[in-house]
């Protein structure tokens, strides 16, 4: 019988890997009993997973999410077609459709799942697809049937529904991330890998409580003592015992970081994490990727991950046009109050009401920013001398109480209303409602190589590092939220941005 190369490389690898050392009896991944089922101190010994608290909870906060999409369904349907005058009959006919029909198709769209919930801008996007559905809906119910649905369904009853499940979801989220934040609700899980793999996932993962994972521990593919010492959770068996962990220790979830089993392995160990009753994630090195740019192409028998490099035409012009139309709108909207923000610089301190300077845009081009003016005049002469006296680290100067900011300066810094003229500078194009904050020539100059990459966009009023910790935070983690933006930037990501710089700026968060 003759091997292809290919089969005959899975063969040697999955060979190699069931002769590496283990800590228990080794038992194979693909048998019916991949492990040994035993009562521990984590476990009864029998279904311990479905008693653990994470599972208790994923399944409340589904069945709570449920509940809130088919009550406010039905609310805002039925509310607006009764308000736009449709017969009581139909408006409760319509109610019910609406309470049905949105769950379901939330649910079609597997918003639903446990991965998908409490956790990223995905279950606002499914949200909002299936509100569109509902809508579309609602429209061929009117056509097809007898059933009197009023305009204002659609124009209003399903926005506001819309908007109102993506507050509730926003406000059962935050419970959710400050229980996680405490230590509770939280998938224990295991990572398995080389030393050095290991140690960065679990790293990653330990900053990062609310995403819902707790690392009890690890599974080495390189155990001896050195190597132990290196990873900062406890050591508890080898790349052979994995299954064997999970049962023991009544793990969730478990994450494979790095390439120590190959691609026949990682499906020999889902055999067996699938009678554990725990998930498998593969952490596959990609760095700040969001999922949107990220998907699976099965091709020759791979599974093949294509990576979005540049963001599609549509989305481009999506997000130009909100940049352009909620430009104009938030320029109207905020001209009292930079009037009268204005007068109160010209009258408190002298010089003009306005300041302009010249920053570096996307790709390169310079521009001239707009803000009102918080400093005294003689504040670009006096900066050289305060650079030593930062309160950032990196190329970013900044200070806390800053001796050329003016008492009225203060309070508009204090609220951001020194910013709002740059709404002007969103109109013209020069800017974007979003992005990374706009350099000075001089900050570019120092820029090293990675840097560059925040010109790759226009620059924004706010930006993820703004709503992330503001000047409080340091150069590089500044930076590396930059390309985090710049990366995987989207219209979804642009509004939660929004959302979120408003909660900034009524709380003053990092501001001065």
């Amino acid at each position: 019988m003759t091997l292809t190369a290919g089969h005959g490389s899975e063969r040697t690898d999955a060979w190699l890997e069931r002769r590496r050392p283990a800590k228990y009896p080794r038992r194979s991944w693909a048998a019916p009993e991949p492990f040994v089922r035993r009562a521990t101190e984590h476990n009864s010994g029998d279904d311990a997973l479905r008693a653990l608290p994470w599972v208790r909870t994923a399944t409340g906060y589904q069945r709570t999410t449920v509940a809130m999409d088919t009550v406010l369904a039905g609310l805002g349907v039925g509310a607006s077609a009764a308000l736009g005058g449709a017969a009581t009959g139909s408006a409760l006919l319509l109610a019910g459709v609406a309470a049905l029909a949105l769950p379901t198709t939330v649910a079609a769209l597997r918003g639903y799942e446990r991965h998908n919930m409490g956790d990223g801008p995905g279950e606002f996007q499914v949200l909002l697809r299936a509100a569109v559905l509902l809508a579309a809906l609602v429209m061929a119910l009117a056509y097809l049937t007898p059933v009197t649905a009023p305009r204002e369904v659609v124009v209003v009853g399903v926005p506001v529904l819309a908007a109102a499940a993506c507050t509730a979801r926003y406000v059962h989220r935050r419970f959710l991330h400050a229980r996680r934040n405490r230590g509770q609700a939280m998938m224990r899980t295991i990572v398995v890998g080389d030393t050095a793999s290991v140690a960065d996932v679990v790293h990653d993962l330990s900053v990062a409580p609310y995403h819902g994972y707790l690392v009890i521990g690890s599974c080495l593919s390189d155990v001896v003592p050195e190597s132990v010492a290196e990873v900062p959770v406890p050591t508890l068996g080898a790349l052979a015992d994995v299954p064997q962990v999970v049962s023991d220790y009544a793990v969730s979830v478990v994450v494979v970081a790095g390439n120590a089993l190959s691609g026949q392995a990682v499906r020999r160990l889902s055999w067996a994490l699938r009678r554990a009753g725990a998930e498998l994630v593969v952490a596959p090195g990609l760095v700040e990727v969001a999922q949107e740019r990220v998907s699976v192409h099965p091709t020759a028998g791979l599974s093949l991950l294509r990576l979005e490099i540049e963001p599609p035409r549509r989305r481009m012009v999506a997000k130009a046009v909100m940049d352009r139309v909620l430009g104009v709108l938030a320029l109207l909207l905020v001209a009292p109050v930079i009037a009268v923000a204005a007068l109160a610089v010209r009258v408190t301190s002298p010089g003009p009401a306005f300041y302009t300077q010249t920053r570096v845009g996307v790709d390169g081009r310079e521009f001239r920013i707009w803000k009102l003016r918080s400093m005294y005049r003689d504040a670009d002469r006096r900066r050289a001398e305060l650079l030593e006296r930062s309160d950032r680290d990196g190329l970013m100067f900044k200070m806390a109480r800053d001796p050329r900011v003016t008492p009225v300066g203060r309070v508009l810094r204090r609220f951001s209303l020194d910013e709002l003229p740059q709404f002007f500078n969103v109109v013209r194009g020069d800017m974007s409602l979003v992005g990374p904050r706009p350099p000075l020539r001089e900050e570019v100059l120092g820029y090293h190589d990675a840097v560059h990459q925040r010109l790759r966009v226009k620059p924004g009023i706010t930006g993820l590092w703004q709503v992330s910790g503001r000047a409080d935070l340091p150069w590089d983690e500044s930076i590396r939220l930059d390309l985090r933006y710049v990366d995987n930037w989207s219209v979804t990501m642009d509004l939660m941005i929004l959302w979120k710089t408003f909660r900034a700026v009524v709380t003053g968060a990092g501001a001065y």
